[in-house]
Formats: C-alpha cells, sequence, structure tokens
C-alpha cells in the first residue's frame, strides 16, 4: 500500500500520532519529542543546516517512498478507477517536476535577495488586500478539500513538505509567505479535526442509541454502517493530526523565535485561536507555554498578539479552569505589562487583568492590585481608562452593584449610590496618589458614567446636617461634583490626557447636551445652598463658583428661576466682600462675567448687582486710600483691609471694565508715595501695580477699536511711560515679590507696545510704540541675573512641603525668564541682550534649556548671521568673566573651563546638520574667534602667551562644523595672525597646537575611511560595546570568518548580534553632529583610525569555540542591516521544566524574549 510522504516529516513511529480520538493526546508538543525525532531521522528537518532548502529537498525525494512505514496512512475502500495508475504516473514524474520547481524556487530566491521588497510587506492598497486575500485562499482550499483531497495523501503533504521547508530558508520573503501560509493552513485544519471530533461524537451517540435497542428492533445492517463510518472518522481524524503535528514540529516551534516579530506574531496569533476553537485538544499547558515565553518578547506586535490571545482564552469562564497553571507561572510577568513602554499593550495588560478578576477569583493578591491602581492617573486616557474599568471591578462593583435573578442589572438604590461615593472618597483620599480628582473621574467614565453623574446623591451628601464627612472628605466630594460635572458638560478629559478622538459623535454630542440641561436644572436652585453653607472656606467656595461655567444659563430665564439668581446673586457677593483669597475673587469675577451678558433677560439685574458690589469696593477704598495718605502709620488691620479691598477690585479689573470708577488715578499716587518716601507696605503695592495695569490695557482696547485723537493716544502713552518709570523704581525694591511683579508687569507693557501693535493695519498706533532706553535694558538684563539665574539645586520628588515651595519658585523663574526671551524675539531689547541667556545655557539645562533652546532656535530664524555673532560674544562673556577671577595661568585645566567648552560644544550642536547653509558663518565665527584670542599681547618673558589665547580651544569645539577647504584657509590665516607674536622655539603654545590639530584633515572620519570599502551606519551604541570591538584584532576577525554562508547582499548579515543600550541624548547628537570626536585633544594614529573604520571592526565577535559555528548562526533566518538587534539569551529561566527537555542539538538555545518593561519611577 502507498502511505503519506508526510509520515516520513513526522519521524515514523518514534514521534507519531497515537491513534487516539483526543488531539491532546495525540499531539505532542514538548520539544523533547522534537529532539528525539531530529535524533531519529536526520533528514526530517526541511532543510539542512549549511545549505538552503531546495539544495535538500530534491534528493530527499527518492528516499520518502523507501521510508514510509507500512499502512499507516488510511486508504479509501474503494477507490476509483484509474488512481493506482495516476499515483504510479505521478511517482515517476516526480523527481522532473520537482527540479522544476527547484529551479523556480532557486530563480525566485535569486530575486528576492537583490530586491528585499515582496507582496507582504509592500506599499500601495492593492497590496495592502493581498495578505487578507492570500490567507482567505489557503482557508478555501482546506474547506473545498476536507470531504476528498485532503485525504489523498499526495497535494495536501506536498503542500506540507513545500511550505516546511521555506519556512527553514534564509530569504526573508520565502520565510515570511510560508509561515504565515503554514500557520493558516494548520488554522482550516484545525477547523476540520474539530468538525471531525463532533462528527465522532454524534456517529457514537447513534450506535450506542441503535445497539441499546431491543433484538427485534435492532438493525444490524444500521450498527455495521455506523461502525464503518466510525473507522472512516477515525482514519480521517489520524490524518488530520499527522498533518498539524508535522505543522507544528516543523513551522511552529522553529518560527514562533523566528528573527522577523511579524513572524512571531502570525505564529502566536494563530495559536491562540487554535485554543479558543479547539479547547480540548490546545488548551494544555504545553502549548500554553510558547504564549507565556513570548510575552518577554522585545517587540511591541509580539507582545500584544500575546495579550489578545490571553484575553480571548480568560474571557471564557469555561477555560479558565484549565488555566491556572499557567496564570501561576505567568501571572507576575502580566501585571508587570501594566508598566510597558508601549500604550497599547500596557492597555491591553490591564484589561486582560480585568478579565482575570472577573472569572478567577482569589488569583490576583492585594499587593498586584495595588501596582494597578495607579495607572488610573497616567496620562494616556486608554491606558488610564482600563485601569478605571479595573478599579471598579475590584472595589465597587462587589459593594454597589446588585442584579436580578436573570442576570439583569436593576435600578441602583439611594444607599448603593452612596456607598460608591464613600468607596471613591476612601479610595481618593487614602491613596494619596495624586491631588486632583478629575483624572480620577476621567478614568471611571467609561464604566462608571451613570454612577457618576448621579448628582443627586452628590448633592445630598453634601447638604446633610447630620454627615459624618470630615474637612478633607467634604473637599473631596466638592472636587468629585466639580470634575463630574466638567466632563458631563464639556466631554472632553482633563488637561494634560491624551486621548487619539479627534472629536464627538453625533450621538455623543446630543447625550452631551441633555446632560448639560439635567445638571443645570439640578444645581440652579442647590448652588445658593451650597455657597451658604460653606461661604466661609476658600477652599470649597472656589471650586463651587466654577460650577457656573458648566451651565447651561438660557435656563435661568427658560424655566423661570430668576429667584434662584437673585439668591445666587446675593450669596455670590457676599462671598466676594468675606474673601482675600485670588482663586476665590477670580472664580467670583468670572462668574459675574458669565453672567453680565447683555443677551441675557436677565443682564439689567446682574449689572445692578456688580455694580453695587463695586460701588461698596470703590467707597471702602477711597476712605482706606485717605487714611493711608493722611497718615504715616496704619495698624495691621488697617493694612490688610486696604490690601484685601485692592485685591478685589484688581481681579474684578481682570474680567470687567471699571474704568468708570477712575482708579487708576489714586492707585498712581500710593504707587508714587510708595516710590518717594517708601512708607506703603508691600502687601498695598502689589495689588496697585495690578490696578494700574489693567487700567492701561483697558483704555488701550478703547482706543484700539474705534478712531481715538492724537490727544488721547498721548495721553495714554504717557499714563505708559510713567508706569513704567515706577516698575523700574520697583525693580531695586528690597522685597523680592514687589521686584518680581514689576519686571513681569515692566516685560509685558514693553512687548504690548512694542512695534508689532501697529502690525495688520493699525498704523494708527504709531504714537503708543514705546521701545526702552538703555538704563532699563540694562536694569532689566541685572533684575535676570540676580533672581533667575541663582545657583542651581537639586529639586526633590515633590513629597515635602520644601519641595513643592522649590518647584513652584522654579516655575515662577521660568515665567521670569520667558518674558524676558520674548523681549528680544520681537525686537524691544537688543539681541546682544540675549548672549547673557546663552551664556548660561550649559549649567542651567536642566532647569531653563528648553526656554533657552527655543529662543536661540527663534533668534537665528529672525537672523542667522547675528545669531551666531550672539553666539561667540556670549563665550567671550563666560572667557573674560574666568580669566578676570583666576587669571591666565592654567586657565584650561580649570573645572569651570571644561564647562565652557561643553557650551561651546552646545553652540556647534545647535547649527545643525545644514554645513553648506551655515559654512559662512562658522567661517566667520573662527575668524573672530581667532582675532579675540590674539588681541592682548603676551606679558614678557620666555614662556609668557597672550592671556585670551586659551580662547582657542573653545573654537576647537566649532571646527567639525568646517569644511576642509575652509578648515585650510583658517590654518593659514591663523599661521598669519600668529607672525606678529613672539613664541619661544620649541615650546609651542597648547591652545595652538589643540586647535590647529582640530583643522587637520586626519580629524575627516571621511578622509580617514579606507579606499574601496562603503561607509557604515554609525551605530548608537555605548562606549564599552564599542572599546570591547576595537580590542579585537584584525586577524581574530578574519578567523571568524563563516565560509559555509553563501553569497548575500552587501548590506546582510547572518550573524546574530547582541543588543546594545542607547547612549544619552547629547553623545547621540554629538556622534550624528560631528565629523571626528573619537578622541579629545588627542590625535588617532593612522594604524588606530584604519582599524577603527575597518570592516572587519564593524563586525560583530563572535564565540569560535566549537565545530558547529557556521550552522549555529544560520539555524534561523537572513538578518536584514536595518531590523532589530537580538539578544541570545537562555530559556531555562522562563520555561517550565529543564532546559535539556526544551534545546535540541540540532537548534541552539537562541531566545528574542527580552523583557520591555518600564521601571515604575519613569512611568
Amino acid at each position: 500500500s502507498v502511505s503519506s510522504p508526510l509520515q516520513r516529516a513526522m519521524g515514523g513511529g518514534q514521534g507519531g500520532l497515537s491513534a487516539s480520538s483526543s488531539l491532546s493526546a495525540s499531539v505532542p508538543c514538548d520539544d523533547r519529542d522534537l529532539d528525539q525525532t531530529s535524533e531519529g531521522d536526520s533528514d526530517s528537518s526541511s532543510a539542512d543546516e549549511d545549505s538552503d532548502f531546495e539544495d535538500t529537498l530534491r534528493p530527499n525525494v527518492k528516499k520518502r517512498a523507501a521510508k514510509r512505514p507500512l499502512k499507516t496512512t488510511p486508504v479509501a475502500k474503494h477507490p476509483k478507477k484509474g488512481s493506482r495508475m495516476v499515483r504510479g504516473h505521478n511517482q515517476k514524474e516526480s523527481e522532473p517536476l520537482a527540479s522544476d520547481l527547484f529551479d523556480a524556487v532557486k530563480a525566485a530566491k535569486s530575486d528576492m535577495q537583490d530586491s528585499g521588497d515582496y507582496p507582504l510587506i509592500a506599499s500601495g492598497p492593492s497590496w495592502k488586500k493581498f495578505q487578507g486575500s492570500f490567507c482567505e485562499f489557503v482557508r478555501t482550499l482546506v474547506f473545498q478539500c476536507q470531504y476528498s483531497l485532503l485525504y489523498d495523501g499526495f497535494p495536501m503533504d506536498d503542500l506540507i513538505s513545500l511550505l516546511t521547508g521555506l519556512s527553514d530558508s534564509q530569504v526573508r520573503a520565502f520565510r515570511h509567505t510560508s509561515t504565515l501560509a503554514a500557520m493558516k493552513l494548520m488554522t482550516a485544519l484545525v477547523r476540520v479535526a474539530l468538525q471531525l471530533s463532533l462528527h465522532k461524537d454524534n456517529n457514537q451517540r447513534q450506535y450506542e442509541a441503535e445497539r441499546n435497542k431491543g433484538p427485534g428492533q435492532r438493525a444490524p445492517e444500521r450498527l455495521e454502517s455506523l461502525l464503518e463510518k466510525r473507522k472512516e472518522l477515525q482514519e480521517h481524524q489520524e490524518e488530520i493530526e499527522g498533518m498539524m503535528n508535522a505543522l507544528f514540529r516543523g513551522v511552529f516551534v522553529h518560527r514562533y523565535r523566528d528573527v522577523l516579530p511579524e513572524i512571531r506574531a502570525i505564529c502566536i496569533e494563530e495559536i491562540g485561536s487554535w485554543m479558543q476553537s479547539y479547547s480540548t485538544s490546545f488548551l494544555t499547558d504545553s502549548y500554553l507555554k510558547y504564549i507565556g515565553w513570548t510575552l518577554h518578547d522585545k517587540h511591541r506586535e509580539v507582545r500584544l498578539k500575546c495579550l489578545k490571545a490571553l484575553k480571548g482564552l480568560y474571557s471564557n469562564r469555561d477555560l479558565t479552569a484549565r488555566l491556572e497553571l499557567f496564570t501561576n507561572r505567568f501571572k507576575d510577568r502580566m501585571v508587570s505589562m501594566v508598566m510597558d513602554r508601549e500604550y497599547d499593550v500596557a492597555v491591553e495588560a490591564v484589561r486582560l487583568l480585568t478579565l482575570i478578576l472577573k472569572n478567577m477569583e482569589g488569583v490576583l493578591t492585594d499587593a498586584d492590585c495595588e501596582s494597578i491602581y495607579p495607572v488610573v492617573y497616567a496620562s494616556n486616557r486608554a491606558l488610564a481608562s482600563a485601569a478605571g474599568e479595573f478599579l471598579y471591578w475590584k472595589l465597587f462593583f462587589p459593594e454597589c452593584e446588585t442584579r436580578t435573578p436573570g442576570g439583569r442589572q436593576r435600578r441602583r438604590s439611594p444607599r448603593a449610590q452612596r456607598t460608591f461615593f464613600h468607596l471613591l472618597l476612601s479610595f481618593f483620599v487614602e491613596s494619596e496618589l495624586h491631588d486632583h480628582a478629575a483624572y480620577l473621574i476621567d478614568s471611571l467614565w467609561d464604566c462608571a458614567g451613570s454612577q457618576l453623574k448621579d448628582w443627586e446623591s452628590l448633592t445630598s451628601l453634601l447638604l446633610e446636617k447630620d454627615q459624618n464627612l470630615g474637612d478633607v472628605q467634604e473637599s473631596t466630594l466638592i472636587e468629585i461634583l466639580v470634575s463630574s460635572v466638567r466632563q458631563a458638560s464639556e466631554g472632553h478629559p482633563p488637561v494634560g490626557r491624551v486621548t487619539g478622538r479627534k472629536g464627538l459623535t453625533s450621538k455623543e454630542r446630543k447625550i452631551q447636551a441633555d446632560d448639560k440641561v439635567k445638571l443645570t436644572e439640578h444645581l440652579i436652585p442647590l448652588l445658593p445652598q451650597l455657597l451658604a453653607k460653606f461661604s466661609a472656606d476658600a477652599e470649597k467656595v472656589a471650586p463651587l463658583l466654577q460650577l457656573l461655567n458648566y451651565f447651561d444659563l438660557n435656563i435661568y430665564c427658560t424655566r423661570r428661576l430668576e429667584k434662584h439668581l437673585e439668591l445666587f446673586l446675593q450669596q455670590l457677593q457676599e462671598v466676594v466682600v468675606k474673601h482675600a483669597d485670588p482663586a476665590v475673587l477670580e472664580a467670583g469675577a468670572h462668574a459675574f462675567y458669565m453672567l453680565c451678558n447683555p443677551e441675557f433677560t436677565f443682564f439689567s439685574r446682574v449689572d445692578f448687582a456688580r455694580s453695587q458690589l463695586l460701588d461698596l469696593l470703590t467707597d471702602r477704598f477711597q476712605q482706606e486710600l485717605e487714611e493711608l495718605l493722611q497718615s504715616s502709620f496704619l495698624d495691621e488691620d488697617e493694612v490688610y483691609s486696604l490690601a484685601a479691598t485692592l485685591k478685589r477690585l484688581s481681579a474684578f479689573y481682570n474680567a470687567h471694565d471699571l474704568t468708570r470708577w477712575e482708579l487708576s488715578e489714586p492707585c498712581s499716587r500710593l504707587l508714587r508715595k510708595a516710590v518717594d518716601t517708601g512708607e506703603v507696605p508691600h502687601q498695598v503695592i502689589l495689588p496697585a501695580l495690578t490696578l494700574v495695569y489693567f487700567s492701561i490695557l483697558w483704555t488701550l482696547t478703547h482706543l484700539s477699536g474705534s478712531g481715538a485723537s492724537q490727544m488721547q493716544l498721548l495721553s495714554l502713552k504717557g499714563r505708559m511711560v510713567a508706569f513704567c518709570e515706577l516698575c523700574q523704581s520697583c525693580l531695586s525694591d528690597v522685597v523680592p515679590e514687589i521686584q518680581e511683579q514689576a519686571f513681569i508687569l515692566l516685560s509685558d507693557l514693553l512687548l504690548i507696545f512694542s512695534p508689532q501693535m501697529i502690525v495688520g493695519g493699525r498704523d494708527f498706533l504709531r504714537p503708543l510704540v514705546f521701545l526702552p532706553e538703555a538704563s532699563l535694558q540694562s536694569e532689566l538684563a541685572s533684575f535676570l541675573m540676580d533672581h533667575v539665574f541663582l545657583q542651581p539645586g537639586e529639586l526633590g520628588r515633590g513629597h515635602s512641603q520644601e519641595d513643592h515651595l522649590q518647584i513652584e519658585q522654579l516655575h515662577q523663574r521660568r515665567r521670569l525668564l520667558a518674558g524676558f526671551c520674548k523681549l528680544v524675539l520681537y525686537g524691544v531689547l537688543e539681541m546682544e541682550a540675549a548672549s547673557d541667556v546663552f551664556k548660561h545655557y550649559n549649567k542651567f539645562h536642566s532647569d531653563y534649556g528648553d526656554i533657552i533652546k527655543e529662543t536661540l532656535t527663534r533668534a537665528r530664524q529672525i537672523d542667522r548671521s547675528h545669531c551666531s555673532q550672539v553666539l561667540l560674544l556670549s563665550l567671550k562673556q563666560v572667557y573674560t568673566e574666568l580669566l578676570q577671577e583666576q587669571g591666565p595661568q592654567g586657565l584650561n585645566e580649570l573645572p569651570a573651563f571644561t564647562e565652557m567648552r561643553d557650551l561651546a560644544r552646545r553652540f556647534a550642536l545647535s547649527f545643525g546638520p545644514h554645513q553648506l547653509q551655515n559654512r559662512d558663518l562658522v567661517v566667520m565665527l573662527h575668524k573672530e574667534g581667532i582675532k579675540f584670542s590674539l588681541s592682548e599681547l603676551p606679558p614678557a618673558g620666555p614662556s609668557g602667551q597672550p592671556p585670551n589665547l586659551a580662547f582657542l580651544e573653545l573654537l576647537s569645539e566649532f571646527s567639525p562644523r568646517l569644511f576642509h577647504q575652509d578648515k585650510q584657509l583658517l590654518l593659514s590665516y591663523l599661521e598669519k595672525c600668529l607672525q606678529p607674536v613672539s613664541q619661544a622655539p620649541g615650546y609651542p603654545w597648547g591652545p595652538v597646537t589643540t586647535y590647529c590639530h582640530s583643522l587637520s584633515p586626519v580629524e575627516s572620519t571621511a578622509e580617514a575611511s579606507p579606499q574601496g570599502y562603503p561607509h557604515a551606519k554609525k551605530r548608537r551604541i555605548e562606549g564599552p560595546s564599542r572599546r570591547h570591538r576595537e580590542d579585537i584584532s584584525s586577524p581574530q576577525e578574519e578567523s571568524l570568518q563563516l565560509h559555509s554562508i553563501p553569497p548575500t547582499p552587501t548590506l546582510t548579515s547572518t550573524a546574530v548580534r547582541s543588543r546594545q543600550p542607547l547612549r544619552g541624548v547629547e553623545e547621540m547628537e554629538e556622534e550624528g553632529s560631528s565629523e571626528s570626536e573619537f578622541t579629545q585633544g588627542q590625535p588617532l594614529s593612522g594604524t588606530q583610525t584604519s582599524r577603527f573604520l575597518s570592516p572587519q571592526h564593524l563586525q560583530t565577535p563572535l564565540n569560535s569555540s566549537g565545530p558547529g559555528l557556521g550552522k549555529q548562526l544560520t539555524r534561523l533566518s537572513l538578518m536584514e542591516e536595518d531590523e532589530e538587534e537580538l539578544e541570545i539569551q537562555n530559556e531555562s529561566g522562563e520555561e517550565w521544566q529543564d532546559p535539556d527537555e526544551h534545546s535540541s542539538p540540532s537548534e541552539p538555545g537562541l531566545d528574542l524574549l527580552d523583557s520591555a518593561e518600564l521601571n515604575t519611577e519613569d512611568f
């Protein structure tokens, strides 16, 4: 009888499948069986280790028939006529057909090696559909053949042999395409096996039913037919199991850890579908281990496929009982993946843990859950929402949800809602993870939005008299109320949380509008009550006043709720008069601004209430001001009252036009007295400065909107100039708060009244343009040096009060610096003033590096030449300061001089990679620097050198930006400039030597590269590994060349390289932009340079021990230069069994699984 050629690949009886009805017992997937198969039949592998598959498959065609065991493939009992003749003819013609096939494959391989593009990775709309159509073709092929050709023994077996051989090819296109086809073929066969299993079960039931009938009713023909059918189904199942066994062990076991992440992802995705569709056979620990190992994969797509496959398993409660051992083994890894560096992987990890929490009770410990809770405050909204769902199912659902016997959710009782908010309060307060409840509300919004929108329960909790809430709980509950109202009204996450959505759908907009109406109707009557209850607490009143921002204010008119508006205005007036906290006053002023809209029918009522309040504050201010101006001493209560009144007026002046109350003139008198006598308390000066500033801006607003007269413009300019003089005087005040406030207001006014104000057809405002005098510019620069560029200190983690204070002070200094930089960029100050900022670029890079870098970029866009001169001026200033402090002797050995070199390097990197564009600028910078270094004559003496000569070492940092021709010219220019300067013979000056070396041609890596070799790509790798490669001599490298590897393109390598850690950002920038900075100050010898740049140096050193080096290196697939580098790890720590049970002699222990986990502190 003729047996299937697939039996040889199964390894005969040693690795074959037992004739059992269950595939789980008959498909061994332990790697021990794979080792036995490989040892028992060396020809069973689809490709020889030293050559590609077509070189070994050709001789095996004749061997297969001889190696087949007797009668292992079922043959039909009544074969069709001519079937044996066709079989014999096929055997005779197999070798010529195989020869043609192999020739075609060889030709395709040659084409694929020349071009790395193939259909599965090709771009274009037509190729995007190719993969889906290709997979559908494989599925349809099996579906059409499942009742006939599938069990014929020839077409399917030869197809499996072809795919198995191609999957082990070194050609990436063959390996990728054949692996995809093999895995899809396996999936289709699994469906056929599942159908066969169902047919066998039906057949068994029919047979038992027929056999249990009485002797008179039993039909012997029926029993014989059922037995024949069961035998046929058994034979078919054995054949399918053999095919699946060959595919799994011939393709999957090798390709699930292929060098290509796409291939690994295909394998993991398909094995997950096998486990879901045919769980009785595949949902075993021997298959699950492959998914568990691959959870450590380096690539995002592979980890994502693993998690999605596990989600499909854990979502079925019936399957979770068979996942206990796997869960215990890999639970820690799944929990740690919550901190994955890829957000989509972390999201899937949290969702997987949520399924485990739902369907497997008691598996996740409290420590596991506590590691997931902080993720609800993550900046990525998808991740935070997934963590919010986990938190909801862990803490809130068991306590708050009740369900009917049918499983449907019942309406939540008020008691359950109160329980929900109490649990939410306790979690937010006791966890101490974050200070803002808005992010927690947004995380829970998708899964608990209906509970969070229960504003009736929230307000009833706040208004209860006998509530047991503390002060912190009340403040938190108010913040939760405001956050939920904002989320329902605006429909977008809070500031800083990233979402990938562009907008809301029409359905979501309708829900948002309905929620806004509901919350407005509910809160309008209760808001006055809430303000009355918490009016004494500023921390609670300010967020309550913000609720008005999210109301539909038209409801005051349409629902006839004017009486509640009157109550709200009364409470609002009381709050403003009672409090002096800036947050409360700002919220109150904004609430009046929202209501003072002329389009509302109640505008007159709100305007009258606002006028009443401002009249009261103005009268009080006038009385207290007269007392201050007339008396020379005020007690603390009077000072506090006047300062509070000014704060209230200043807050309202920010949002409302108070020009008709004429507050500017008395405040100016107050400030003038403060400058002249210094008797005015600083608590009064601060709001008075702000009030006059707002009065000037409101006047400018009136004049900008209409045709203003010349007299009005000149009057406004006079007020502005007088105020600038007052602010200039305040810059020298003894109180730092007054100095900083004066600087901020002064920089804003100078920016507003700069020449930019006439842009856009407003030339009539030209009389208002004001440019500061030189004295004011110098005072601004001096203030910056004294208050911004202080000694940099280490900031804490923000847990203590001192850390918070330091962070606030840093933000204030950054604000001051930004104001000064804007004055430079908008032309208010000369660009040379930026040198005072640029010279601190390196020293204060951690505090202000982003601001200084942006200023430098914008300045270069405005005037490239002028900006380069300013950079040189900054270096001159820093050098001169150090020279005056330390003297010229040993200057270049000081740590401060090293910092100057770092500053020069940063300036050089700021020119970017465009050498041709910056050519003239860099040459000019070198010439001016040479002039400066030789501008002063050296002191008398044989060893005396010019005091500025060390500046040449700073210039050497810009030398890599020069062209070779310019370097020669600069060397000649330097020689010409050195002629008038006497230099001792035989004792060259060190800075001159260093600078000349930086201009020497050997510094160019392009010129130092050996001829005949292409330039290799620069690898951004750590220094130690680079030094390790340099230490390998050329003879050793030549001895490591692989002579058994077939010819490959220039940019490919079959060596498995170790992954190297990345360097810091600064080193990467230096390597990418500098022509040669291998060493600093010391030239490379010709031998060192040649060896460093040789192709052998760029090849990774390999372990040459052992005779099977070539086989080990070519076991997997061809690696392209642009693919991710691999790590060789030992898998023994990741397996459930011993290492010798997993690795086979013919396959080295190559592991691509690497942790992609982030540290919690870096999250």
